[in-house]
């Protein structure tokens, strides 16, 4: 569409419009999204030492290093967050505060991704990592709520690939996911390059047979070859897979899908893109070089994401506002997008409708009208 249309369909005030739309999130890191000030009052209390006091300057020093086109100083922060996520009170006001951060951002339903192996090292359990974090869920669903929104977060819980606990995070995984609890499935994170998914067949067979879906990062840092691998494992989302668009072309304006693309579209296989995020690492040389645009249009089942919002200084609200202006995605498009998410989110289907009929559906109306 025209920037015209584009203009159009947003009226006035894009920004605000982008603001109060729906959005679902399926890809968003609980230790890569805190409030800075937060993890500053977490730091001292913990002893762990930052770059700076301030927030501001932690933001903008955090920000500067993701920025920077170097992984090494991308994933600095990780080692202050992880840090001071390692008692029951921190991993509980951290997801609260997570939920509540979301929801203001028009956020309906998102997925938050964690480590719970990661939070170990002063003695909790991982099913007592998990428990802190789904209590924080309720509290920062209830404190939505007095802000007037509404919001369904869930929990994926990762295994860190370059490690061998993955058997028994998918056991974890597993046992909450049929207590009903709000563990919607599993994923494994870490360093593509030199682990791949085949190391962990072990936990995949054991999730397929008990029936948990599970996504699989791959096409970020390493090339196609890893996102045939995910498909192999069984992965039903893949985490960023944007060398996905290495398998498409457009020769005369019809997309040539080569056979792993194929197979993604032919599955319904959903890709869990984030842009910023995905520029920052590198994983793209720049927006205007994004691929999302040529995957939406070569039938892949895209969806926006945030990835680590304190580390790319990014919301759903900014990603949406890319789209936009990046590559001229109107209301319609962005709707769309929501769906495609909410589709592929690992929920039940009595969930599914009800946040598509009571939420998605009535807040896109209500922004076109």
């Amino acid at each position: 569409m025209t920037s015209d249309a584009r203009d159009a369909s947003f009226g006035s005030s894009t920004r605000n419009q982008l603001a109060a739309a729906p959005k679902v999130v399926l890809h968003d890191h609980l230790d890569g999204g805190l409030r800075p000030g937060t993890l500053i009052e977490l730091a001292e209390q913990y002893g762990v030492a930052l770059p700076s006091i301030r927030p501001d300057e932690l933001a903008q020093h955090i920000q500067r290093g993701a920025a920077s086109g170097s992984l090494l100083a991308y994933l600095e922060p990780f080692s202050y967050t992880v840090a001071v996520l390692q008692t029951t009170q921190a991993l509980r006001r951290v997801a609260a505060e997570c939920v509540v951060d979301l929801a203001l951002d028009g956020v309906v339903y998102a997925e938050l991704r964690f480590a719970p192996e990661l939070s170990t090292e002063l003695g909790l359990s991982t099913p007592e990592v998990v428990d802190a974090v789904l209590e924080g869920f309720v509290i920062g669903t209830q404190q939505a709520a007095t802000h007037g929104r509404r919001i369904v977060p869930r929990a994926l819980l990762c295994a860190m690939r370059h490690q061998n606990r993955s058997s028994e995070i998918a056991e974890l995984t597993a046992a909450y996911h049929s207590a009903g609890a709000a563990v919607a499935g599993f994923d494994i994170a870490g360093p593509e390059a030199g682990f791949p998914p085949h190391d962990h067949d072990a936990a995949f067979s054991y999730l397929r047979e008990a029936g948990v879906p599970f996504t699989v990062h791959a096409g970020e840092a390493a090339g196609l070859d890893s996102v045939a691998e995910a498909l192999e494992v069984g992965a039903r989302r893949l985490g960023h897979g944007v060398r996905l668009a290495d398998d498409v072309s457009f020769p005369s304006g019809t997309p040539v899908l080569g056979p792993i693309a194929a197979r993604v579209v032919a599955e319904g296989i959903a890709l869990e893109l984030c842009p910023k995020s995905n520029v920052d690492t590198r994983a793209v040389p720049s927006l205007a070089e994004h691929p999302f645009l040529l995957l939406d249009r070569a039938g892949v089942f895209v969806t926006v994401n945030t990835d680590n919002r304190l580390m790319s200084r990014t919301c759903m609200t900014d990603e949406f506002e890319r789209l936009v202006h990046q590559f001229d995605y109107d209301l319609a498009g962005l709707e769309r997008l929501t769906r495609n998410a909410i589709t592929a989110a690992f929920v039940d289907d009595d969930v599914r409708q009800e946040i598509t009929e009571e939420l998605i559906a009535p807040g896109y109306a209500a922004l076109r009208g």
